[in-house]
């Protein structure tokens, strides 16, 4: 992984139950092959602003949203990387952009406001976004994801996330992964990431198993599942 990252790209996401899962998996076999990244868990940190205004924008399905969160691939120490980033979504396109530091120097950016990277133009472009907000620590959302690839387009990925958790208090990386279930453990999101149009023999597959698109942000649906319960 880059130290400075830029992505964009179409993300669409599944629901699928274990069954489903399995019988897609299986489909999608010729065509598909494990990622550098194969098994990853994944721990992010959202940022919102005291009254939740981005995630609440969000949900309200404007043309263009955004999300800022700090994210690891483990539970970290202070000393390890982590990566901050800013994720936007305009006309179904999704970018994002992000930069890798140590964790122990983003809460040295938390305490003083001078965030120090390289990348000027990224730096420059997440700290107006937390000072424009005031943006602080709002959620938790940890899980763990299987990656492919596709075997004739690496642009093409295909992700399966499960063991999705949240919590609201503790909002530091490097305190462990306890948190609330999101979904039952016989549930899986499909996330299908790609630069240009679908495969025929991906969007094949889907018609034929009768797996169809859904609308779902695990930050949005994390916050409305809070937001019932209080």
């Amino acid at each position: 992984m880059g130290k400075n990252e830029v992505f964009r790209r179409k993300e669409t996401k599944y629901i699928l139950t274990k069954d489903m899962f399995n019988t897609l998996l299986k489909e999608l076999e010729p065509h598909i092959k494990e990622d550098k990244y194969f098994i990853s868990h994944i721990y992010n940190i959202y940022y919102d602003t005291p009254n939740d205004y981005l995630i609440m924008k969000s949900i309200e399905g404007p043309k263009y949203k955004e999300k800022v969160r700090l994210r690891s691939y483990k539970i970290p120490e202070l000393d390890d990387i982590v990566f901050l980033e800013i994720k936007k979504k305009y006309n179904g396109i999704v970018g994002k952009r992000r930069i890798e530091l140590k964790l122990s120097d983003f809460y040295n950016y938390i305490d003083t406001g001078i965030l120090n990277n390289s990348n000027e133009q990224i730096k420059e472009e997440i700290d107006y976004c937390f000072k424009q907000y005031k943006l602080e620590p709002r959620r938790f959302i940890c899980y763990d994801r299987y990656a492919y690839v596709s075997k004739d387009n690496d642009t093409f990925r295909v992700t399966f996330d499960y063991n999705i958790k949240s919590r609201k208090d503790n909002l530091r990386l490097e305190l462990g992964d306890k948190g609330d279930y999101l979904l039952d453990d016989n549930s899986y999101v499909m996330e299908v990431k790609a630069l240009d149009s679908y495969p025929l023999w991906f969007t094949k597959i889907l018609s034929e198993l009768k797996i169809y698109p859904v609308s779902f942000s695990k930050y949005g649906r994390i916050y409305m599942k809070d937001f019932e319960e209080e």
